[in-house]
């Protein structure tokens, strides 16, 4: 049979025939002397073998491995297995994210907020902004450490802040939000500034020196709220991050 015929016996087209030639994957016959090639049904049932593994999920590479010359047998099953991991790995990964969906569906609120991880979404449900800008500024921060930071420092992040929706700490926390509130229009050499930061300071957990612990720390987050923040506010921040790093 030519060609067409075989690519048609198939259900591929010839375009794949040819390419699985290149591919090594389907033997290409003598040409006859007219110039055409003649194929017989042992290539229609490699090419048949081919699709069948291509639909179950087996690269060309590894196809062509396991349908090589010889008892390649334990070489398919091998196969085969990896892709069945595979596919489980991929199945526990599609219901975990099926069960947060179904999560957020069940909310009664759903809003931005429902969309960080859950652990942080109970931090931030005990965390209200209440009307603060620094506050709110914190969420947004939160927000996107949650977002950009792997499951294992998600977890350690969250310890870490957690301490802080205790009663004692939350009003404390409001009662700070509201000093560094009326800072925004204040100079950095405020006599009020060096007096919020140490309070500050006082008020965090002391695992969270660790997260300022690096270099450039400081100056990275400084930088990063300059445009969030009144000069003041970043002179707190400033001298908060200096004394959770043992600078001062």
């Amino acid at each position: 049979m030519r060609i067409g015929e075989l690519a048609a016996l198939a259900g591929v087209s010839t375009r794949t025939v040819r390419h699985y030639h290149h591919l090594g994957l389907l033997p290409e016959p003598v040409r006859l002397a007219n110039g055409y090639r003649e194929y017989g049904l042992r290539d229609a049932v490699v090419l048949a073998r081919v699709r069948r593994l291509t639909e179950l999920g087996l690269s060309l590479d590894e196809i062509r491995d396991v349908l090589g010359p010889g008892d390649r047998g334990g070489d398919l099953r091998e196969a085969l297995m990896e892709l069945d991991a595979d596919l489980a790995r991929q199945q526990e990964a599609i219901g975990a994210r099926r069960e947060r969906l179904a999560a957020l569906l069940a909310e009664e609120d759903l809003g931005p907020d429902s969309t960080v991880s859950p652990g942080l979404a109970a931090v931030l449900r005990e965390l209200p902004a209440e009307g603060s800008r620094i506050a709110e500024l914190d969420r947004e921060l939160l927000t996107l450490l949650d977002g950009v930071t792997d499951p294992e420092a998600r977890d350690r992040m969250l310890g870490v802040i957690r301490p802080l929706t205790e009663p004692e700490a939350l009003a404390r926390g409001r009662l700070l939000y509201r000093r560094l509130d009326e800072l925004a229009a204040a100079d950095p050499g405020d006599p009020r500034v060096a007096v919020l930061a140490a309070d500050l300071a006082a008020h965090l957990p002391g695992e969270l020196a660790g997260a300022f612990a690096g270099p450039y720390a400081v100056e990275e987050m400084a930088g990063a709220l300059d445009t969030e923040m009144s000069p003041a506010q970043i002179e707190v921040f400033r001298l908060v991050l200096t004394t959770l790093r043992g600078e001062r």
